[in-house]
C-alpha cells in the first residue's frame, strides 16, 4: 500500500509500517500525504512497530517557507490555520500509536521537523545529522508539540537556551542530551532505524503499548497513581502468551520467540 509518491509513502517490511518522506519541505499536499500515511501506520494491525524516515540529505526542514509566505499575504489566520489543521493532527497521530515508533534523521531536522522526530518513542540519528528548533529566527515561538517534548526530553533549561537562542546542534549533542538514542555513520539512519523497527516487530508487542502508556502517564501521574497503574499493567501482561513462553524459555535456558499476542 502506498500514500502519493509527491510527498509520503507508506510501505510494509516484515512487521514495519514504515512512513517515508519524499519531500523534506512541509507543502499542505506534503502534510496531508504525511498525515495520512502516519494515520494509516497507526491503524494498521499487522504492524508491530513504525518506521519515519526522510531522504539522505534531509530529514524535515519544517513549513514551506515560500507558501507560508503567500498564506501570510492573505492575514497571519489564513497563514497558521495550517497548525491546528495539518501540524497538531500529525503530532497527535504519531503520539496515537500504540506500538513502538522510530524516527531515523539524516541530514537537517529543523523546527516542525525536530517536532515530529521528537514525537517519535526512538530517533536513530546519522553522524552529520543537523538539529535546530528554528522558530524564534522567524519570530515565531513553536509548535509540533516542541515546547513540550524538548522540555520533558532535554530539560527545562536546555529546551529554554535551544528554543530562546535557536541555535543549531548536532547529532552528538542530541545523543548527549538524551534526545537521540543512537548516532550511526552518515547514511546509513534509515538502515539503522529499519534495524532497530525490526527488532521491535520481533518483540513483546503487547508489553511495548504498556510501557509507552506508562510513559505517557507518567508525565501527570503522582507516584501513588504510577505505582497502581504499573500492578495493573503487570496483571495484564502475566495473563499474556508472550510472557507465559518467555518465562518458559528462560527456565530451559532458550531464547524466547515473541508472538506479540
Amino acid at each position: 500500500m502506498a500514500v502519493s509518491q509527491r510527498g509520503a509513502t507508506l510501505r510494509h517490511q516484515d512487521g514495519v509500517a514504515v512512513v517515508e518522506l519524499l519531500r523534506p519541505a512541509l507543502n499542505v499536499q506534503v502534510k496531508q500525504e504525511l498525515l495520512e500515511a502516519v494515520r494509516q501506520a497507526g491503524q494498521d494491525g499487522a504492524a508491530r512497530a513504525v518506521l519515519i524516515a526522510g531522504g539522505t540529505k534531509a530529514f524535515c526542514v519544517g513549513q514551506d517557507l515560500a507558501e507560508h509566505a503567500a498564506a501570510l499575504a492573505k492575514g497571519p489566520e489564513a497563514a497558521f490555520a495550517t497548525v491546528r489543521a495539518h501540524y497538531n493532527p500529525l503530532i497527535e497521530a504519531v503520539q496515537a500509536i500504540r506500538v513502538p515508533v522510530v524516527a531515523a534523521v539524516e541530514g537537517a531536522c529543523v523546527g516542525a521537523g525536530l517536532g515530529l522526530a521528537l514525537a517519535a518513542d526512538l530517533r536513530v540519528a546519522a553522524e552529520g545529522a543537523k538539529f535546530a528548533t528554528a522558530f524564534t529566527g522567524i519570530a515565531l515561538a513553536a509548535d509540533s508539540g516542541l515546547s513540550g517534548t524538548l522540555a520533558r526530553l532535554a530539560g527545562p533549561s536546555r529546551a529554554a537556551g535551544l528554543m530562546l537562542l535557536g541555535e543549531r546542534f548536532t547529532a552528538a549533542d542530541a545523543e548527549r542530551w538524551g534526545l537521540v538514542h543512537q548516532v550511526v555513520a552518515d547514511g546509513t539512519a534509515t538502515e539503522a532505524g529499519l534495524a532497530m523497527a525490526n527488532r521491535l516487530a520481533h518483540g513483546p508487542t503487547q508489553a511495548y503499548r504498556e510501557v509507552k502508556a506508562l510513559l505517557k502517564d507518567a508525565a501527570t501521574a503522582d507516584p501513588a497513581e504510577i505505582l497502581q497503574r504499573e500492578a495493573d499493567a503487570q496483571t495484564r501482561l502475566g495473563a499474556t502468551r508472550d510472557h507465559q513462553a518467555a518465562v518458559h524459555a528462560f527456565l530451559a535456558k532458550e531464547q524466547p520467540r515473541f508472538s506479540g499476542r
